[in-house]
């Protein structure tokens, strides 16, 4: 069944009109009236609805039924990563929402090739929350991770975080695995470096913040395979996949 994110209000005996976007979306994979489509807004749960009319800028639909189930993992991730080059953010930010991350933290970074002007980072921001719409769509989660603005990694150590923050690096002793085998799961935050990693000064600068720092193994990993597979390390350890 077709899922669909719709920023409206829903309650079970609503009829809707779906969303210019949506409605587009449902046009083209030739949907007819009273086919089924599942639709959910990001406040929980999910409802089957009943097109009623079907064109080519108008949709509308009958909400029939509510799904109460959930997909989202029982602990918080925060991904904090370093602008990579080129597309790799936008599959980076795909693969991490089917993997349940809950926040994405974009950074800025001393080895970051990409740099955004605020024009830049605004449209960026625009295309990504895109991306979170469509994985989280094709995935069954429904809520949306938050995205965070673009941040420089100083500004975003000097914040209070409750959460434990853990920077990925090959110099690092002890490795992720090892660490999530010996501790209960808990809300993570994931930083994770650019193609070129952090710097060291930027290392030092968060073990002074109290950030703990580990490895992925004796492997080198790219920045788009980092992130990733230390998601998934913490899911296997602890119960989220």
């Amino acid at each position: 069944m077709p899922r669909f994110y719709c920023h409206l209000p829903l309650a079970v005996g609503a009829s809707i009109d779906l969303p210019p976007d949506v409605a587009h979306h449902v046009f083209v994979l030739r949907l007819i009236a009273n086919d089924h489509i599942c639709i959910f807004n990001g406040e929980g749960g999910s409802y089957i609805a009943t097109l009623t009319s079907v064109a080519k800028k108008n949709v509308s639909a009958d909400v029939k039924v509510f799904l109460p189930e959930e997909c989202e993992l029982p602990y918080a991730l925060t991904l904090a990563q370093a602008l990579p080059e080129a597309s790799k953010m936008d599959w980076i930010i795909e693969k991490a929402i089917e993997l349940g991350v809950t926040t994405i933290q974009p950074l800025s970074s001393q080895r970051c090739v990409v740099r955004l002007s605020a024009e830049r980072a605004e449209k960026k921001l625009a295309h990504w929350q895109g991306i979170i719409i469509a994985a989280a769509e094709q995935c069954g989660r429904n809520r949306l991770a938050h995205l965070s603005p673009v941040m420089d990694l100083p500004k975003w150590l000097a914040q209070q975080d409750i959460h434990k923050r853990i920077l990925l690096s090959p110099r690092a002793n002890q490795s992720l695995a090892d660490w999530a085998r010996h501790h209960p799961a808990q809300s993570v935050s994931l930083m994770i470096g650019p193609e070129g990693g952090f710097s060291e000064e930027e290392e030092m600068l968060a073990i002074r913040q109290g950030v703990l720092t580990l490895s992925m193994g004796p492997r080198i990993l790219r920045t788009e395979t980092a992130g990733l597979a230390a998601i998934a390390t913490l899911n296997a350890a602890w119960g989220g996949m």
